[in-house]
């Protein structure tokens, strides 16, 4: 943060009065193009900071991974590099056991429900110790996500087997390792990348974030329509950052990421149908699951899940815990949120 000091001069009937205004700037980084929905959604969350405060906040926003790759934005908040930044869970595995637990499949059914459960203070509970040097602003989700091949249509658990599939978290690479695929991180980036040069066959990842975020339109052919996992996401502050600021100036802040999980998750959920129609329109062809296909998969789902769950048990930290409140939560904000399941 750069503090700086704009001096206004006011003279009248031969004498002057002068007074100080101190304003902040704020660096705000992120790893998504300016062009995607979230980023849009934080320059606004910045500039109305900047109205409200009547120009005491000042941001400078850096899209696209200008201050540094995906894997570091966390640590970017950490250290000061950057005073905000919206960071993926998953591009630091293990690093967050607890909070990659909403990762696991079919455990919510809407970016929504996944965003209400992990800000619920029951969950955070569990979660901010996790996030060590930073001042959690809020966490959230994508909304759920599917199969997307180069190639080869999935009908079915079979038409994976040997193909190389991007995963979005390590929960989601031992998804893919368990449907007899072959796991590659790929950083988000670098996904249409891989698609066009065949590294990949296909990724596991949500239509909003096919469309607005990485353009794989004309690069993926088939879309097998599981909604079947999210991924997590975080909004960290600097804690030096936030203390040094004056008091009013951190309520503003407190009260913008405050009971903002709706509106959240709901502008996530809101891109899967673009993402489908964009993906469509270049080429694509969507595929439904039949019902014992369908089966198929929440079965092996399941025990991905509870293989992840007693792992992390037998360390010591309690994820059955944590995972059954979230289980209940997304029953809970299932009743009166959207899903994708319904």
């Amino acid at each position: 943060m750069r503090i700086a000091c704009a001096l206004v001069i006011a003279v009248a009937l031969g004498w002057g009065q002068s007074a100080v205004a101190k304003t902040y700037e704020l660096k705000l980084a992120f790893f998504v193009p300016a062009g995607h929905f979230m980023s849009k959604y934080l320059a606004g969350w910045a500039k109305d900071l900047e109205q409200k405060s009547k120009g005491e906040l000042v941001f400078k926003v850096f899209p696209g991974a200008q201050m540094g790759p995906t894997p570091r934005h966390y640590d970017m908040a950490r250290t000061g590099v950057a005073d905000v930044t919206w960071f993926l869970t998953g591009a630091t595995p293990g690093r967050f056991p607890l909070t990659e637990l909403i990762d696991l499949p079919y455990l919510v059914g809407s970016a929504e429900i996944g965003t209400k459960v992990l800000n619920d203070p029951a969950v955070r509970k569990y979660l901010d110790p996790e996030h060590k040097g930073v001042r959690m602003l809020y966490y959230f989700t994508h909304q759920p996500g599917q199969i997307h091949m180069r190639e080869t249509p999935v009908s079915g658990v079979a038409d994976l087997k040997g193909k190389r599939i991007r995963f979005a978290s390590a929960t989601i690479r031992d998804f893919v390792a368990a449907l007899g695929a072959t796991p590659v991180g790929v950083p988000p980036p670098a996904i249409a990348e891989n698609l066009q040069k065949g590294t990949i066959d296909g990724v596991f990842i949500d239509y909003g974030g096919a469309h607005t975020a990485f353009k794989l339109g004309g690069l993926v052919k088939h879309s097998t329509e599981m909604y079947s996992y999210v991924t997590s996401f975080g909004l960290a502050m600097n804690p030096k950052t936030y203390d040094g600021l004056p008091p009013h100036l951190r309520k503003l802040i407190d009260e913008s990421t405050t009971g903002v999980e709706a509106t959240v998750g709901r502008m996530w959920d809101a891109a899967d149908a673009p993402g489908k129609t964009y993906l469509i329109a270049e080429g694509g062809q969507a595929i439904t699951l039949s019902a014992d296909e369908d089966a198929k998969f929440k079965r092996i789902g399941a025990e991905v899940a509870e293989s992840r769950i007693k792992a992390l048990a037998d360390k010591g930290l309690p994820a059955r815990e944590v995972y059954d409140l979230m289980k209940t939560l997304s029953a809970k904000h299932a009743k009166d949120s959207f899903s994708f399941w319904k």
